[in-house]
């Protein structure tokens, strides 16, 4: 089969390997008809992933059609539809029990390498490199999917592709990040960054109640997506002070939840900190630039909450800790626990109360996935998010 694969620091190619084969009774194989380019996709192509090795097959964002089903699987069968989501979880340890997902226990061969690094080991993810299990991902024209039972939704409705596909990540992450938040009635709600997990963010706190939803980037088109689809105020970090116009805006108080959906490649404009970060990180002394979480524990109101779900990997500098002890801030951060909300989430998509496609710029088939790589990186032609679709034809490709 033909899949994107991970050759080194901006270079993914596509790739003749072998097809997926059942390895468990628990497996499935599903024929890939939609896989989406996530923003966490452009920290292994920048290289600040640790342990990809050459060859690993990348994207962790999948939908498609089962086309083999393992001994004991019990929800699936040839020809279903289904979503898979980014986690690997057996469903049965600990964690999976207490619907937490991401921090399953059984399902990481890496775990030795992950609780090196972070003192513990979480699920295994698709696509994401050695430390998070080094199972092939999903930008491919086929995917082993392990843990059927726990993993996957099916979709049994006329919901098309594009609706449904971001349930693997996005919509969820987005979901759990506002729920992570705390937000009451009445909240201002500040956001750094109006990628694609930054837009469901915003969506989502409006769910839960908040009142005002203030949208920090520096994108043109992101901002203009944020205030179209998302309802929100937004801010350019570029032409203001974000910290000094977000206390204005609320009457000197700060926002009462901050969430960082920017992780670890926030720009800055500028500011020391911002310079620091990006010499250090191009020195190999940092993998993280964390301006935008910097920003959100300063500007944060005394006893709110600041919610992270943007991807950190090592240790972050000068993070103003007496601010987040001081002001009594909560902090709730983490992989999504994507089987929690599949079905409600799914429920709100067919109920027709969001329909997550809004977020698609770009469509391409799977041989077009390095040069989106690269214009997804550099922001250009107005690219927010990118649906691999393996089969498409190429002439439908926009110049």
């Amino acid at each position: 089969m033909k899949a994107l694969c991970w050759h080194g620091v901006g270079d993914v190619r596509v790739d003749r390997v072998p097809d997926p084969a059942i390895l468990d009774p628990k497996d499935i194989i599903i024929q890939i008809t939609a896989s989406g380019i996530c923003g966490s996709d452009l920290h292994l192509y920048d290289g600040l992933t640790p342990t990809m090795e050459e060859g690993d097959i990348i994207g962790h964002e999948p939908m498609g059609i089962v086309v083999e089903v393992g001994g004991e699987v019990k929800k699936f069968k040839k020809g279903d539809r289904v979503v898979v989501p980014f986690v690997i979880a057996c469903g049965c340890c600990f964690f999976c029990q207490k619907q937490l997902f991401s921090a399953c226990d059984t399902t990481n061969p890496g775990a030795d390498l992950q609780k090196a690094a972070m003192g513990q080991a979480g699920a295994g993810l698709f696509g994401y490199s050695g430390m998070m299990g080094r199972y092939p991902g999903g930008q491919a024209e086929f995917l082993r999917v392990p843990h059927a039972d726990v993993g996957p939704i099916k979709i049994d409705s006329g919901l098309s592709d594009e609706q449904v596909l971001f349930l693997s990540d996005i919509f969820p992450t987005g979901y759990q990040a506002a729920e992570n938040a705390g937000i009451e009635a009445g909240d201002t709600v500040a956001v750094w960054g109006c990628g694609p997990v930054g837009q469901f963010t915003i969506q989502c706190a409006w769910m839960f109640g908040a009142a005002r939803v203030i949208a920090i980037d520096h994108v043109p088109e992101r901002l203009e997506m944020a205030r179209v689809h998302g309802r929100a105020e937004v801010l350019n970090f570029q032409e203001e002070d974000i910290h000094n116009r977000l206390i204005e805006m609320t009457g000197g108080r700060g926002p009462d939840r901050c969430i960082d959906a920017v992780g670890a490649e926030a720009h800055g404009t500028g500011s020391l900190d911002a310079v620091v970060d990006r010499a250090k990180q191009a020195l190999k002394l940092s993998m993280d630039r964390p301006h935008a979480l910097r920003q959100a524990i300063m500007a944060c109101r005394k006893g709110g909450t600041l919610s992270i779900p943007g991807v950190y990997f090592g240790l972050l500098d000068k993070i103003p800790v007496g601010a987040l002890v001081g002001k009594g801030l909560t902090v709730k951060s983490g992989q999504t626990h994507v089987q929690k909300y599949l079905g409600p989430l799914l429920e709100m998509i067919d109920g027709g109360k969001i329909d997550p496609s809004f977020v698609i710029t770009h469509r391409i088939p799977l041989e077009a996935a390095p040069d989106a790589y690269e214009k997804f990186r550099k922001k250009e032609d107005g690219c927010i998010k990118v649906v691999i679709k393996p089969g498409m034809d190429t002439a439908q490709v926009p110049a």
